[in-house]
């Protein structure tokens, strides 16, 4: 399998307000950056598109390093909450919806074709990958 890591950010002007995701995905020596953004989201849901947008980038199964600076996304990944809210038909709790089940399918069904190995990074901490995908993020997200 192909290494590649991918680093991913969101941001999000208002939460809900106009939103935007940067990643970047390293293999082999070469960087490839991608971002995009939406009129009316949250930050939650940007973060998750990042990760998303990246691994559907990937022609294969690949050996990927996720570096992300989202609680959110990491320990639920990690920790096996996501596969927990799916198999409880979405609910965190008998009472507490997950939120953002669609993003959730899909990056689920990512991380069934690769394998995915997470990395929390600290945000706004000069981490020099983040604050790239950090800028394409504000810029995706001041372009809804």
């Amino acid at each position: 399998m192909k290494k590649v890591d991918i680093y991913t950010d969101g941001a999000c002007s208002g939460n809900p307000g106009p939103g935007g995701w940067g990643a970047i995905l390293c293999y082999n020596g070469v960087e490839k950056e991608i971002s995009g953004g939406e009129p009316h989201t949250t930050n939650n849901r940007m973060e998750l598109l990042a990760v998303i947008s990246a691994l559907e980038m990937l022609k294969e199964p690949c050996e990927v390093t996720l570096y992300s600076d989202s609680q959110y996304v990491c320990n639920a990944l990690e920790r096996g909450w996501a596969r927990k809210w799916k198999a409880q038909n979405w609910m965190r709790t008998k009472k507490d919806p997950a939120l953002n089940p669609d993003l959730w399918e899909r990056l689920l069904n990512l991380c069934d074709i690769h394998k995915v190995a997470v990395v929390w990074v600290k945000g706004h901490n000069n981490h020099p990958m983040n604050e790239r995908c950090d800028r394409l993020a504000v810029a995706a997200s001041q372009n809804q």
